[in-house]
């Protein structure tokens, strides 16, 4: 069963779509609609996927919204927010230096990935 999105997901969906690419600020209005689906991720990882309310779940397929890095060197991750199909899909994280991380970031601790 679908769940809320707790304030901490929603904040860092909301900051990520509006420093990402061009064309995310246009799935804010999606974020207004999204509840987060049961899918949890097998690695134990941060990762969740959207269901926006009145569409049906997204398709298979990733385009990035917005890809941004966090942690130290030592520690380094990633995160992107994507969609597939027009329809806003989730949020994967990832680790870079290490296993992927099983808590999300703060948008404080984002900067871009170059």
């Amino acid at each position: 069963m679908n769940r809320p999105l707790t304030e901490a997901e929603r904040d860092l969906a909301c900051w990520m779509l509006r420093h990402g690419s061009p064309e995310a600020t246009s799935f804010l209005e999606q974020l207004d609609r999204a509840s987060v689906r049961p899918w949890r991720c097998d690695c134990g990882c941060a990762s969740f996927n959207f269901q926006i309310e009145g569409l049906p779940p997204a398709p298979p397929g990733v385009h990035i919204l917005g890809d941004f890095l966090f942690g130290s060197e030592e520690k380094l991750s990633g995160i992107f927010i994507f969609s597939s199909d027009g329809i806003l899909s989730g949020i994967e994280v990832y680790g870079l230096a290490g296993d992927a991380p099983r808590r999300l970031p703060s948008p404080a601790e984002l900067r871009p990935l170059e």
